[in-house]
């Protein structure tokens, strides 16, 4: 089945798509190939045998699918990557609440409203506005039962290269911390792809890096997980710390992560390209009441269901209550003494949950041995 749209309506077809995309609040859309990704299959591959993706035990399970576009979504020819900004406050309040030990840093994307549900909506919404537009325009095909062209949209939920992808279509390079940068947006965005077989017209790829010489985000990572340039230790990192391991956090890691309770932001909020960060438009991402300002011992006190309650339609809720106490503990028993924290710790150390009571116990220790409370 051969088809064919001419270039001039392609070129139209891709002007309303970035028109439709920036109303929908997607602030970057670029167009890629589903070309040969075996360069970033060998790093892939080579970080893997390494064992740096700690217990993520999907990231090898489905290692051979991330760089076949063709088998997640027969028939791919463009890849287009989109960037929606999520910053709602400036980079100066997530320094503040990482400055007050009695407040629970979380990382800046997970403020709001879970981003799976608001970006895979409106990329499915312009996924089909485009095969819609697509038949509008005119199309011929061999096979007049054909219902249209195909489309299948990403984002974060499926083994998919995000960044190898973004840098392909232009939308960025990979900067040293690995996360995908941007001249004019920085590394704020969450990334969404949409997998078709429209042939629209491609954009030139990234072909340079703009980091240069600055090492900020290697040597200011609170653990160093970043072990040298585009190499990330996710065993030692925050975010996987706090978020995807699902037992014990590493005791000689525990005094290194602060009072960040759920991933950590330090290696962007030191890239000197994170100055030209633009504050998102959508509302969905700004910071909910319960999280904004809320000290530790408040949040440790959260039973199951105020936690369920409290956080509903946030990515939060995928740590579930038991992994949200471990970090909170952990937190505590990194801040300075107080008569509260110390009453809502000890509170837990009857919990149910071998591994909550572990981490308890282990901040109790540190708080009774940093001597005399602090006032409050």
């Amino acid at each position: 089945m051969s088809r064919d749209l001419h270039a001039p309506l392609l070129h139209q077809l891709k002007q309303d798509l970035l028109e439709r995309a920036r109303r929908a609040g997607f602030d970057q859309v670029r167009v890629g190939t589903s070309d040969d990704l075996s360069g970033a299959k060998d790093w892939l591959d080579t970080w893997l045998a390494r064992g740096l993706h700690g217990e993520m035990g999907f990231m090898p399970r489905h290692a051979h699918l991330r760089a076949s576009p063709q088998r997640l979504h027969p028939g791919t020819v463009r890849i287009l990557s989109l960037g929606m900004s999520y910053l709602t406050q400036p980079p100066a309040q997530a320094l503040k609440a990482l400055d007050d030990p009695h407040q629970g840093y979380i990382s800046r994307y997970a403020l709001g409203r879970d981003y799976h549900r608001v970006l895979r909506q409106r990329l499915k919404e312009l996924a089909q506005d485009l095969q819609e537009r697509a038949h509008h325009l005119g199309w011929h095909t061999e096979n007049p039962q054909a219902a249209g062209f195909s489309a299948r949209v990403f984002t974060d939920s499926a083994p998919v290269m995000e960044v190898e992808l973004g840098q392909n279509s232009g939308l960025g390079w990979r900067g040293k911390h690995t996360l995908l940068l941007n001249r004019t947006a920085g590394s704020f965005f969450f990334l969404g792809e949409i997998f078709t077989d429209i042939p629209l017209p491609i954009d030139p790829p990234s072909t340079t890096q703009h980091c240069g010489t600055c090492h900020q985000c290697l040597t200011l990572c609170p653990t160093g997980a970043i072990l040298a340039p585009y190499q990330l230790d996710a065993r030692r990192c925050i975010s996987y710390l706090t978020i995807e391991l699902k037992g014990a956090i590493p005791e000689s890691l525990r005094p290194l992560i602060g009072n960040r309770i759920y991933g950590c932001d330090d290696c962007q909020l030191v890239c000197p390209w994170n100055r030209f960060a633009q504050l998102g438009k959508v509302a969905d991402f700004a910071p909910r009441k319960a999280l904004d300002g809320t000290t530790l011992s408040d949040l440790l006190a959260w039973d199951a269901s105020t936690f369920q309650q409290r956080l509903a339609g946030s990515p939060i809720l995928r740590i579930g209550h038991e992994r949200w106490l471990r970090n909170i503990a952990v937190a505590l028993g990194n801040a300075p003494a107080q008569a509260r924290s110390l009453t809502v710790l000890a509170q837990r150390q009857s919990h149910p949950s071998a591994l909550v009571r572990e981490h308890v116990n282990w901040a109790l220790q540190r708080l009774q041995a940093a001597g005399p409370l602090r006032a409050e």
